[in-house]
């Protein structure tokens, strides 16, 4: 049940308030404290985020605030509830409601993107989704191209949703093999002062690439998949002269690839196969005189059917709040020193 209530303030263009009055069921006390957090925090937090009142008595819960909002309240404190069901609801999972649920997140509408057909990625460890309308497009050109590219600032998902994209298609026979690639470019430590052989060297800069398949299939389960050479994680060296079929390939942190090195991965593609490309042009560790293979493949390809681009601004941010106000700090400081994040 809910009503809408006009304001009573004399404006040029008042402002239409809604009252959404209902339950959260089933009435289940222990699963509405872990909604509501402690002292509430969750509910403030929802409070805050969009700008609304949130009360409530037991499983009776009260929205009032400007008509969308109000309604993205509700829909935010439904959609908690059923987490609840399965897991401890944290500040994290609000955090990626308000992205998911804001009227302001819609504002970033994406031409072509199809309204209320978004993909749903299944894995054995649970569902992955995309959040804002960038990441739901983004999954959508994974899932229609052959090629796809996701550019943008840290925190924004462009690794994991390409992670769980590989492992679903992986999943369903869709493909036989996972190839994670990542170039080993220092930024600002030396490979040589790193203690070991050159797989011990290499595999810090892999690590984020197994941390998100360990989420997704488990620890053990990617151990023997890679024993069985089904899922690869190499640096991008290792993949000169080759032929990837039937694979789903990632090459991460593209942003620190020459011309060169990006254009021979990007020919290693066979029947079969999908590739996703992910980087993030402000975050350059190349030699200032080297130009990156990402800010060259997305000037020559663009355009070009079967490849899909998706850029990420600081609003896709999905990690910690701090970290989308800090790339929005950056954005700002470099606009105002007219530096062009990239080309350097």
């Amino acid at each position: 049940m809910s009503t809408t209530i006009p304001t009573t303030a004399i404006t040029a263009d008042p402002i239409a308030i809604s009252r959404r009055d209902f339950l959260l069921e089933p009435d289940d006390a222990h699963r509405l404290a872990n909604l509501n957090g402690s002292f509430d925090s969750h509910l403030r937090s929802l409070e805050v985020g969009l700008g609304i009142e949130i009360r409530n008595r037991g499983n009776r819960y009260v929205v009032i605030g400007p008509v969308e909002e109000a309604e993205a309240g509700e829909a935010a404190l439904q959609s908690l509830y059923a987490l609840t069901e399965d897991v401890a609801v944290d500040a994290e999972h609000v955090h990626l409601a308000l992205r998911e649920f804001s009227p302001r997140s819609k504002l970033t509408a994406v031409p072509g993107a199809r309204n209320g057909d978004d993909v749903v990625i299944r894995t054995k460890r649970g569902v992955v989704r995309g959040r804002s309308p960038l990441q739901k497009a983004y999954l959508e050109d994974i899932a229609n191209n052959v090629l796809s590219f996701g550019i943008g600032p840290a925190g924004t998902g462009k690794t994991y949703l390409a992670v769980a994209s590989a492992v679903e298609a992986l999943e369903r026979d869709r493909v036989r093999k996972l190839v994670l690639v990542r170039p080993a470019v220092e930024a600002g430590e030396k490979l040589g002062f790193l203690p070991g052989d050159m797989a011990q060297k290499i595999d810090p800069y892999l690590r984020p690439l197994y941390d998100a398949l360990y989420e997704m299939l488990g620890f053990e389960k990617v151990a023997r998949l890679i024993e069985r050479n089904v899922i690869e994680v190499a640096p991008l060296a290792f993949m000169r002269g080759r032929t990837l079929n039937e694979a789903f390939v990632i090459l991460d942190e593209a942003q620190n690839t020459t011309v060169e090195q990006m254009k021979m991965f990007l020919t290693r593609l066979g029947f079969g196969s999908v590739a996703v490309v992910t980087g993030d042009v402000t975050q350059i560790d190349l030699p200032k005189h080297v130009a990156s293979g990402l800010t060259h493949a997305m000037n020559v390809l663009r355009g070009v059917q079967e490849i899909g681009f998706t850029h990420f601004g600081s609003s896709d941010v999905v990690r910690h709040p701090l970290v989308q106000t800090i790339v929005r700090a950056y954005e700002a400081y470099e606009a105002s020193e007219k530096v062009a994040p990239g080309f350097r």
